[in-house]
């Protein structure tokens, strides 16, 4: 199938509304525009050196946590969750309780990835992992409600307060096992010539309209990005995530998948991917770089000052590397020591500058590692 001769689906009449039944996918694809190509490849060496960051940095999966919070809070955010970083990394009871739901769908999405990436290593990409994941997303919060873990069993939209002045009507629920079964054969199947950043764009398309679930599609449809990339060997870890360039450039991203279904223009979204692809590679080589330089500073200057307490620093280290905002409590059962010992080694780490008191408590304290934060914060 050449892309540009691509027909996106049909608008299908259903009881007062009409749904739109999306063209199956499991097609081997060709295209004539050479941009794509520039893209295609610069996309893939971007990726490439990302991922070497996986295969000579130790301890990767410490760095590895904070970017899955960041996607998480991000991905959450672009439905309308309202966490931030900083509150993403704090425990149910540190939150304000009428922030803890959208801390919850975080939560949940942290869980859904870590139990999906985990799964990765016995199990291929597939429908059934999306629901397994799904269910774990909708799991206690506001969407427990809309079936979890299964496939719609009634109409959904997107857009407008019904079905009347809806933006967008995905396909009728009765037609969703056979598009899925279509989608999930297309990411496996091994006769097609089709580029795996060329297959996961479409297939992300596919799956966004499709929307086969009642709640959570948009979270999913990303999170399955990641998931499909470690699966294919394009990454050894998983640590590229497109949510954050999908939000910066929200209008564009929902434009260009609106723009398949209305103008057949399936281009353009791969375009639009690919450079998704490309920037956010380079910041995540960046943000690697800015940890190594940091690691480096910390770990061969600073800690040397702490002699013989230098072993219980670097344990903390590493703990803080996945969650950079502690407690005295937290330190103590960390280095299985007393408050006082506790209190001493987070005033070391405050003298050395690595760690910074942040809420003005004299009880109940949290301490920041500032500067590695800031690189997933502000970045």
């Amino acid at each position: 199938m050449e892309l540009q001769d691509f027909k996106a689906g049909q608008f299908v009449q259903q009881y007062q509304y009409k749904s739109f039944t999306p063209s199956k996918i499991n097609l081997e694809w060709m295209w004539t525009d050479p941009k794509i190509n520039t893209l295609l490849s610069e996309a893939n060496k971007k990726l490439g050196e990302l991922n070497a960051f996986s295969l000579y940095v130790p301890d990767i999966d410490f760095f590895i946590a904070m970017h899955v919070i960041k996607e998480a809070t991000i991905s959450s955010r672009i439905e309308g969750t309202r966490t931030g970083v900083d509150e993403a990394l704090l425990s149910e009871n540190e939150i304000d309780p009428e922030k803890r739901d959208d801390w919850q769908e975080v939560q949940n999405y942290i869980r859904a990835l870590n139990y999906s990436i985990d799964k990765l290593i016995k199990l291929p990409l597939s429908t059934r992992l999306l629901k397994e994941a799904h269910g774990i997303l909708l799991e206690g919060v506001r969407g427990e409600s809309k079936m979890p873990g299964e496939y719609r069993t009634s109409q959904n939209w997107i857009g407008g307060a019904s079905l009347k002045d809806a933006v967008f009507i995905p396909p009728h629920n009765n037609e969703i096992p056979d598009l899925m079964s279509d989608l999930e054969n297309f990411v496996h199947n091994d006769k097609i010539d089709v580029p795996h950043l060329i297959r996961i764009a479409i297939a992300h398309y596919q799956f966004e309209t499709i929307h086969p679930f009642l709640d959570g599609n948009g979270r999913l449809g990303r999170l399955m990005i990641t998931l499909y990339l470690v699966y294919a060997g394009l990454l050894n870890k998983p640590t590229l995530y497109l949510s954050e360039f999908f939000e910066k450039h929200r209008t564009l991203y929902y434009d260009n998948l609106t723009f398949v279904r209305t103008s057949n223009n399936l281009v353009q979204w791969i375009k639009f991917f690919l450079v998704a692809v490309v920037e956010t590679s380079d910041k995540g080589i960046n943000t690697f770089r800015e940890i190594l330089k940091l690691k480096e500073k910390i770990e061969g200057e600073s800690l040397l000052l702490l002699g013989k307490r230098i072993h219980k620093a670097k344990k903390l280290l590493g703990f803080l590397y996945k969650k950079p905002i502690v407690s005295v409590r937290e330190v103590e059962k960390l280095l299985n020591v007393t408050t006082k010992p506790a209190n001493a080694i987070i005033k070391d780490f405050i003298n050395l500058g690595i760690l910074k008191e942040i809420t003005g408590y004299k009880r109940n304290r949290l301490f920041l590692f500032e500067d590695y934060y800031k690189l997933f914060a502000d970045n």
